[in-house]
């Protein structure tokens, strides 16, 4: 009966190490550089702009960002600067709503990981 077992975990293992997996490639954003390191800190620099939005407007049991900005960084409202910085506009709702209500605009400077909300009130138009 153990051997029995033994067989078929083993088998089982072999069957999911050998087996090929579905990889999704997502579109890379022409904004930023391929450069593991540079997407590295693209990623950080994504986080600690919304984490610095979730602060400003009272915390997750007040603020969600939008979905973007728990996405992919590639694909996050972002603007690379020529002065090392990275600058991301998003909206967010209060939790269990669909409907933003904030703007928040946020620059992280890449090489000292200082962070600046340089805005964070009213949805604005896309004109200012």
């Amino acid at each position: 009966m153990l051997k029995l077992f033994t067989t078929a975990t083993l088998t089982g293992l072999l069957a999911l190490t050998i087996s090929p997996l579905t990889i999704h490639a997502q579109p890379r954003s022409t904004q930023t550089s391929t450069d593991p390191t540079v997407l590295r800190d693209l990623y950080r620099a994504q986080n600690l702009a919304r984490q610095a939005a979730e602060k400003a407007n009272g915390g997750l049991g007040n603020y969600r960002a939008e979905r973007s900005m728990y996405g992919p960084a590639t694909q996050s409202p972002y603007v690379e600067n020529q002065n090392g910085t990275w600058t991301f506009t998003f909206k967010g709702h209060p939790p269990y709503s669909t409907t933003p209500t904030v703007e928040s605009v946020v620059t992280v400077d890449r090489n000292a990981w200082r962070v600046t909300v340089d805005y964070n009130g009213s949805i604005r138009s896309s004109a200012q």
